[in-house]
């Protein structure tokens, strides 16, 4: 029984399809990509690969070839993502009971839905953007396309774990509320958040 998911998703340039330690994807549609760091690297595992070791220069090398700079949330930013989250929540009836915003990812645990995992990520996205622009803190605006419009601050699609026992959301719940404190930011708390009772 599918109780909630795990949900991450990340800002554009952070982990790239032929990320050297693996990434969900199955092919590097951008040549200049390709051209530097080679095919794409898919792992089928539902478990972080973010610690294995791996060649980070030819990281920085792929990333130095992106079409616009990799982007990194400041705190303020990371607020109006949030504030972008908090908007869409009762549009869409969606209950999210562990948030965390970090500079180049997002990490949330939502209870089961008539979306599916990959359709909350790209209503969190998309809400997330929203958000930016609505405070004029889109990290990438001085980069406007040809008809106005700025390119993505996120990465294409993001990283799905379904729950299906109270033990797993708690778990999750408690990875998600720690990632900050572990990488060496402040805990975080978002007002949009709904304690598990499960």
């Amino acid at each position: 029984m599918l109780l909630g998911w795990h949900l991450i998703f990340s800002t554009y340039g952070f982990w790239l399809p032929n990320d050297p330690r693996g990434s969900g994807s199955s092919r590097v549609w951008a040549k200049h990509l390709y051209d530097v760091a080679g095919d794409a690297t898919k792992v089928l595992t539902t478990h972080s690969v973010a610690q294995r070791p791996h060649d980070v220069r030819l990281r920085r090398t792929a990333q130095d070839a992106l079409k616009y700079p990799a982007v990194r949330l400041t705190g303020v930013q990371a607020r109006a993502v949030g504030r972008g989250v908090a908007a869409v929540l009762p549009k869409v009836g969606l209950v999210v009971h562990a948030c965390a915003i970090m500079p180049d990812h997002v990490h949330v645990v939502v209870a089961a839905h008539k979306f599916a995992g990959d359709e909350i990520i790209e209503c969190l996205k998309r809400a997330g953007t929203r958000g930016l622009n609505a405070e004029g803190l889109h990290p990438l605006q001085d980069y406007a396309r040809t008809n106005g419009r700025l390119p993505s601050p996120w990465a294409g699609g993001g990283w799905k774990v379904m729950l299906g026992t109270p033990e797993k959301v708690r778990a999750a719940i408690a990875y998600v509320e720690e990632n900050p404190v572990r990488t060496g930011l402040h805990g975080q708390r978002w007002g949009f958040v709904t304690p598990y009772v499960g």
